[in-house]
């Protein structure tokens, strides 16, 4: 069996060696036997398995979703609409995100369409704003 070091999984998966050894203690991948020399030995099959992690990642599953996923993929009694109704709850966990920012971007244009941009800091309606204590004195 062909086995690779922490560096040559990290490079060929895209990440850093501590993003490997983090993913590691997170339970995501296997802690790998060491040999002799007391190097880590990973088999060549957890390169595959960090791109999905990435990507899963990328897609804005949590570590935990993809735990998840991961344990759905050997469970033979997981069927193709167990995995489309997590990726549908994380569409709509998305969807509640957008709808969140799209408020604060609304209340940071009001504000800052307040603030004139010149004068002292004390009169800068961005922070009185803010802290509610400064606009009652």
């Amino acid at each position: 069996m062909t086995t690779l070091t922490i560096g040559k999984v990290a490079e060929r998966a895209g990440v850093g060696v501590e993003t490997v050894r983090f993913y590691e203690r997170e339970g995501l991948i296997d802690e790998p036997p060491r040999g002799p020399s007391g190097y880590r030995h990973y088999p060549t099959s957890v390169v595959p398995r960090l791109l999905f992690i990435k990507r899963a990642k990328e897609l804005g599953f949590t570590l935990n979703e993809i735990k998840e996923l991961l344990s759905l993929r050997l469970d033979p009694e997981t069927t193709c609409a167990d995995v489309k109704q997590r990726a549908e709850t994380k569409i709509a966990d998305i969807k509640e995100k957008m709808r969140s920012l799209r408020r604060m971007k609304k209340a940071l244009v009001k504000l800052t369409e307040s603030c004139r941009g010149r004068g002292p800091v004390d009169d800068c309606p961005i922070l009185d704003a803010l802290d509610p204590q400064e606009r009652k004195r």
